[in-house]
């Protein structure tokens, strides 16, 4: 927990910055500059609501890949490194769902954490999804990365465990076996919220592991939430209307923000 609140701070607030569709994948319109501008705005916007860190994340690479393709993750590193004279706060990386490439693209930007599936197996709508904490961890290793800080998400969106151990016990072996810095718990979606009840039974199974909630946190549930979670991910809920697609809006942002910091007093 010291490691993670001299990073974060106390009860943080991960903010993300979802790019654009990337080349490679079906949904990119072929203007990378103006991908590189809308991230521009997003993080801007949300380093000026107060946010304590930023995770620049692929979401709208849909249909989504286990194994991605190396024009996305270029393209990812290209627009980090556009951005980097402008981050003013810790930042990740996560790659979805792609746990190799996650830790590539961290080591080439800098990043100082990064999420993704490392353990588990799952049933998925992109087919059968298997963990890769052991290549994974041996190729940060590799590239000499000893120092970031992996977030763990054990209930993967998109999918079903095959494992039919409950979520605390899952959570667990993933820090005793696996090794996570911190634990995230999700939603059945992006942008869908994480039943307190499994959070609760996560966190109360690991008292001295961060343990954040990973989708779905919005203004009306945030307090709630923290008096829970270490901290939390949030994309969806600073968009404009709400919708996971769209640009942050900063107002909503800064909203957030205000909550947030009553929260913590």
């Amino acid at each position: 927990m010291e490691r993670f609140e001299a990073l974060f701070g106390r009860k943080p607030v991960i903010a993300m910055v979802h790019l654009k569709a990337l080349p490679g994948t079906p949904l990119y319109d072929g203007d990378l500059e103006g991908l590189v501008e809308a991230a521009r705005r997003d993080l801007l916007a949300l380093q000026e609501a107060g946010v304590d860190a930023v995770m620049f994340g692929n979401e709208n690479d849909r249909p989504y890949e286990l194994s991605v393709d190396r024009a996305s993750v270029a393209a990812m590193a290209y627009v980090i490194g556009r951005l980097r004279p402008l981050i003013r706060v810790p930042f990740g990386v996560d790659v979805l769902w792609d746990p190799l490439a996650t830790m590539a693209l961290a080591a080439a930007t800098g990043a100082r954490f990064a999420r993704e599936i490392f353990t588990g197996l799952y049933g998925s709508d992109m087919g059968l999804w298997e963990g890769r904490a052991a290549e994974a961890l041996r190729y940060r290793k590799r590239l000499l990365r000893d120092d970031l800080f992996l977030l763990y998400n054990v209930s993967a969106e998109f999918a079903s465990p095959l494992d039919s151990r409950p979520l605390p016990e899952r959570a667990k072996s993933a820090v005793f076996s696996s090794l996570a810095d911190a634990v995230l718990v999700s939603g059945p979606m992006t942008g869908e919220g994480v039943a307190l009840e499994h959070l609760r039974a996560v966190k109360e199974a690991l008292p001295q592991v961060p343990v954040l909630a990973n989708t779905g946190v919005r203004h009306e549930t945030v307090a709630a939430i923290l008096e829970v979670a270490d901290g939390v991910i949030v994309g969806t809920a600073l968009k404009r209307d709400g919708i996971t697609w769209n640009e942050v809006d900063p107002e909503r942002a800064r909203s957030f923000m205000e909550i947030v910091r009553g929260f913590r007093g």
